[in-house]
């Protein structure tokens, strides 16, 4: 194992013989901004593989180890975790037994304590400077405890060591927070498990609560098959138990073994049902976390410069793993993609100097280029990243590329630049000159001999994100793994913001991109007002497309729920947003030219990490005895080889932007109050005017004849299945169809027919958007979207607007001068007749052309109607009488249909005259010439 940069001394002795044992691995109080270290890179250079090395849980030759318990308890994508462990010393003579722990690098340690011989440690976090003063206070010739650093993969070491008498026991207990990240589609918690010897009460429990539902729960076959039948999941809705107890029988390598079969990674992959893509916002002690992941959206087209180190540190098995990624990346490439490949050492050279489409012929040459590099020679990464960068900005310029695209770098290095350019901060002021703000880097550093907090640096600076690569066996697979987490650029330019005045201390708000996938998260502090909810606002672009998204919450509804959950973590709020800033501080620190501010964000996070208990590169754990006579001390340690973010996602955009309007967005109506009370709504609902066409209810349709005065009626009675056109204007390109469903089963011998889907298409445009009762869909030809009703949303895409109020209507407006609304109407699921169906209102004052026709189109021309011999008919509330309409002699009846536009339960009654026989005579033809072939098609003559 390597020496430590740093050393802690020991503290007093515990009774006669007991001794800890402490080694603090790295600092940063020393560290000047800017500043390259040559002597770091040697460091590096010599640091030796731990991975083969003997890890056990618990260390020592002559124990019993009476329980090792583990307990995460995930609420909203945060997990707390304990560890527990009681062990005996049941030799004859004093010993060493060692406590140790893998956690993930991302995490936080927040709590440690410990019980030897009656003595209770407890911990406590304080700055690393008075933490260490209050320790050298006890100090004596014996050693402390604490953070070894291993080369396993997203894994550190928390080891403790005690010396124990014979006869005598010593409990442990870890705690540590961590925010659950979602890569690929769901959440991963991974706990490492390795006890190194049979435990009778063994035990592993997960508890997860999602406010909103689990929508998908797996406990992949980590451990091996002989433990798949141990692991027994209990879930619900919204909660999950995940337990694995095996006896000492199972836990046995063999019959007469003395080892634990045990060993390896115990995970639980999950995720959530998301009812919108507008996010789901979460309030808890007046806290908010806002989680962002949209699905249903089309990818944008990429375009890539692949920028590889092919020097000679990288021969063998590095450049075998990099060429074996390289390949299976290019066959994953999509025809709309674009791209070309650089590869370096003391030169540069490129397979294209331009971008090519990736065709298939495209994609072969390039794999054989790949397949034939020698890696020799030095590193010349300024030149190469300069080329690239240059390489992306000649397309964009020259307009050679996709306007809906996003363009980016992947550099793969395993080494420090030796040729050219090498001073790291001259590189990173070189590359940051030539990117431009529509080009991310993406930074994979192989190895450990590579300089990886630099890499996280120069892709931090550049919108992108940075992954350590081990160089085994697996490399090409990590590889292959990060692509795919990047591979499917959704969104462009999203900002999630509040109205002015209702929150404060936002963290990273603004994000470049969005991939699919993964998840933004923004939290904050909600301000106390008069109201009761939170809303918040989510715009984002996707070329063409602009979306607006709005969506509110319950400030106190959640802790109402969450006080009732057994095995919830109440403060999960709270504890998300201090993990998330202090993240983002610390990436902000990194990337801080000058000491002052250095200084300044150390301050922040020292304050940060105190107020909430989480031992960080600047904070440690002052573990001591209940009369503060004894002290132990976990520091934590920067490691050179991890970089400045314990590995967690780096989010691209400024490091912290919180959005608030004072001057709202078009899209956002303020009402009209005192400054102080000033809040901001989300898109402004469309009021129709007082006289519309529509088609609601078993279809009734009710059509308004504003120079005759009067409203007239017809139904239709279709088949379930059957398309109708609506409006059909070859004039202005717009298509307005609508699709029947029928009720479950039929009433009084008799079913229902309803629309069941609602379709609006401008040919100009070539924009489709189809509205059914579960979501919205939106396609152009090349892409499409979809959105559900659970959020109220403005999506904005050439001429086309789509205007959505959460669970109420959607307004389609076209050019400004043809508007389309859709109601939804919700019924009891589980009602054994009604289904989910739609209403559509189309004001009468659409700017069609003289073209226009439809069952509702053909009456923006209004024919000429009379009506007389009005009388009594067998029902004496409706009257009938004779009707002259199109050359036409009529019998109608007086009656009345269901206008839901202000009351969506009732509706309210609109009288007309009735036309019996599916409108024929009122109509043009028959209701059979309507009948479309799909959704998009045009009226042809009737």
């Amino acid at each position: 194992m390597r020496r430590p940069l740093l050393l802690a001394l020991g503290l007093l002795l515990l009774h006669h013989s007991c001794c800890f044992e402490f080694v603090i691995n790295g600092d940063w109080e020393d560290e000047e901004p800017g500043v390259d270290l040559p002597q770091e890179r040697q460091k590096r250079a010599a640091l030796t593989s731990e991975e083969d090395q003997t890890f056990e849980a618990i260390r020592g030759d002559d124990i019993t180890v009476n329980s090792y318990r583990v307990e995460s308890r995930i609420t909203s994508r945060f997990a707390h975790t304990s560890v527990r462990s009681s062990v005996l010393n049941s030799g004859s003579r004093a010993q060493s037994i060692g406590f140790n722990v893998q956690i993930p690098k991302r995490a936080f340690i927040s709590n440690f304590t410990m019980n030897v011989n009656g003595i209770t440690f407890v911990g406590s976090v304080k700055e690393k400077a008075l933490a260490r003063r209050l320790y050298a206070q006890a100090s004596s010739r014996n050693k402390a405890a604490g953070i070894v650093r291993t080369n396993a993969q997203d894994l550190e070491t928390f080891t403790t060591e005690v010396h124990v008498p014979p006869g005598s026991s010593v409990a442990f207990e870890l705690h540590y927070q961590e925010m659950m990240e979602r890569r690929l589609g769901v959440y991963q918690h991974n706990l490492f498990l390795q006890p190194g010897r049979p435990v009778p009460h063994f035990q592993v429990d997960v508890y997860i609560y999602e406010p909103k539902g689990i929508s998908k729960l797996e406990t992949p076959n980590t451990l091996g098959e002989r433990f798949v039948n141990l692991i027994q999941v209990t879930a619900t809705k919204d909660k999950a138990h995940v337990v694995f107890k095996p006896n000492l029988h199972q836990q046995r390598k063999c019959e007469n073994c003395s080892g634990s079969a045990i060993d390896g990674i115990f995970s639980v992959k999950y995720d959530v049902t998301r009812d919108s893509n507008a996010g789901e916002l979460q309030v808890s002690d007046l806290y908010f976390v806002h989680f962002f992941a949209p699905s249903n959206l089309s990818p944008l087209p990429k375009n890539i410069v692949f920028v590889i180190d092919v020097s000679g540190s990288m021969w063998g098995v590095k450049m075998k793993q990099t060429v074996e990624a390289m390949k299976a990346i290019l066959d994953d490439l999509k025809m709309e993609d674009r791209f070309s490949i650089i590869d370096f050492n003391h030169n540069v050279r490129c397979w294209s100097e331009e971008l090519l489409p990736a065709s298939p012929l495209q994609v072969a040459d390039a794999k054989r280029y790949v397949q034939n590099i020698k890696p020799t020679g030095g590193t010349n990464i300024n030149e190469a990243l300069i080329r690239a960068a240059q390489m992306l900005v000649r397309a964009n310029s020259q307009g050679f590329v996709d306007p809906r695209s996003v363009s980016m770098i992947i550099l793969v290095s395993d080494g420090d630049p030796t040729v050219g350019e090498i001073k790291l901060s001259k590189i990173q002021k070189n590359v940051k000159r030539v990117m431009t703000e529509e080009l991310s880097l993406f930074s994979l550093g192989i190895g450990f001999d590579v300089d990886y907090d630099f890499l996280e640096r120069i892709a931090m600076e550049n919108r992108g994100m940075a992954q350590r690569i081990y160089a085994n066996h697996d490399a090409a697979e990590q590889i292959r793994a990060f692509y795919s987490q990047v591979s499917s650029p959704l969104l462009k330019k999203v900002t999630v913001h509040f109205p002015e005045g209702a929150v404060t201390d936002v963290t990273q708000s603004h994000f470049d991109k969005f991939f699919g996938g993964s998840e933004l998260v923004v939290a904050g502090k909600v301000q106390l007002s008069d109201s009761n909810t939170l809303t918040s606002f989510t715009s984002a672009s996707a070329a063409s497309l602009q979306l607006n998204l709005e969506t509110e919450t319950d400030i106190t509804e959640l802790d109402m729920e969450l006080a009732t959950q057994q095995h919830s973590f109440t403060g999960f709020a709270k504890q998300m947003w201090a993990y998330l800033t202090i993240k983002q501080l610390i990436r902000e620190r990194s990337l801080v030219t000058t000491v002052g501010k250095k200084r300044k964000i150390t301050k922040q996070i020292t304050e940060l990490a105190l107020q909430h208990s989480f031992v960080t590169p600047l904070t440690a754990l002052l573990v001591e005895s209940e009369d503060a006579t004894e002290r132990l001390l976990a520091d934590s340690a920067r490691d050179p080889r991890h970089g400045c973010c314990s590995g967690v996602q780096i989010l691209s955009g400024p490091p912290s932007v919180n959005v608030v309007y004072a001057t709202p967005p078009p899209w956002i109506q303020v009402p009209i109050t005192t400054p102080s009370s000033q809040v901001l709504s989300g898109p402004v609902e469309t009021v129709l005017p007082p006289k519309v066409n529509l088609v609601d209810g078993d279809p009734h349709f009710i059509i308004r004849l504003p120079g005759s005065n009067m409203d007239v009626c017809f139904n239709i009675d279709s088949k379930p299945g059957h398309i109708l056109s609506l409006v059909s204007d070859t004039g202005t390109g717009v298509v307005v169809n609508g699709q029947l469903i029928s009720s479950k089963q039929p009433h009084k011998n008799t079913v229902s027919s309803y629309f069941g889907i609602i379709s609006v298409y401008h040919q100009p445009a070539g924009v489709s958007v189809k509205v059914g009762t579960d979501r919205i869909s939106m396609a152009d030809g090349r892409s499409s979207h979809s959105f559900t009703w659970g959020a109220t949303a403005d999506i904005t895409q050439d001429s086309v607007r789509i205007s959505i109020v959460k669970n109420s209507h959607v307004t389609v407006t076209i050019d400004n001068s043809i508007r389309v609304t859709v109601l939804l109407h919700r019924v009891w699921r589980k009602h054994p007749v009604n289904v989910d169906f739609l209403g559509l209102y189309i004001p009468s004052d659409n700017q069609y052309s003289p073209l226009v026709h439809g069952l509702i189109g053909q009456f923006s021309r209004e024919p000429e109607v009379s009506v007389y011999d009005v009388h009594e008919g067998p029902d004496p509330l409706k009257k009938e009488a004779t009707m002259e309409v199109k050359g036409h002699t009529l019998r109608v009846t007086r009656g009345w249909q269901k206008d839901f536009r202000h009351d969506r339960k009732r509706g309210s009654n609109v009288y007309c005259w009735f036309v019996h026989n599916s409108g024929k005579g009122f109509i043009d033809g028959r209701y059979g010439d309507y009948i479309m072939p799909d959704l998009n098609s045009f009226l042809q003559t009737v």
